[in-house]
């Protein structure tokens, strides 16, 4: 058996998980085309070890339904865990300011549907 190929992902979750443990994080599926991204649906989850991979999160976001080729992650308080309510809250207000400015992706670990790291950039009309 081979074992699957490390993405951009799993370095990020290893990495945040040995900065700070624990962690909540806000996560957000999009759908991106060639000139836009789509904000799908989102929700949060309290990371409490560094094992999960991103077949194990695909697995998940393929549970939501949505036609997704994105998602974005961002730690919902720099000191790792939040409470349910917190992170509930923090995620509302997260996609309030997302609805308005796809650019704050770019603010958290934003991740093409193989794991690999992406960024937002503005198309400027020529």
């Amino acid at each position: 058996m081979t074992a699957a190929r490390a993405t951009d992902f799993d370095d990020w979750l290893v990495q945040t998980f040995g900065r700070v443990g624990a962690f909540s994080v806000l996560i957000v599926l999009v759908e991106i085309d060639e000139t836009s991204v789509a904000l799908l649906c989102s929700s949060y989850l309290h990371v409490i070890a560094d094992e999960t991979r991103w077949t194990d999160m695909t697995r998940l976001f393929d549970g939501s339904g949505a036609a997704w080729n994105g998602a974005a992650f961002f730690e919902a308080d720099q000191a790792g865990l939040v409470t349910d309510a917190v992170a509930r809250q923090r995620l509302t207000s997260l996609t309030r300011h997302l609805e308005k400015d796809r650019s704050i992706l770019n603010e958290g670990a934003f991740f093409d549907a193989r794991g690999l790291r992406l960024n937002v950039e503005e198309i400027v009309a020529r």
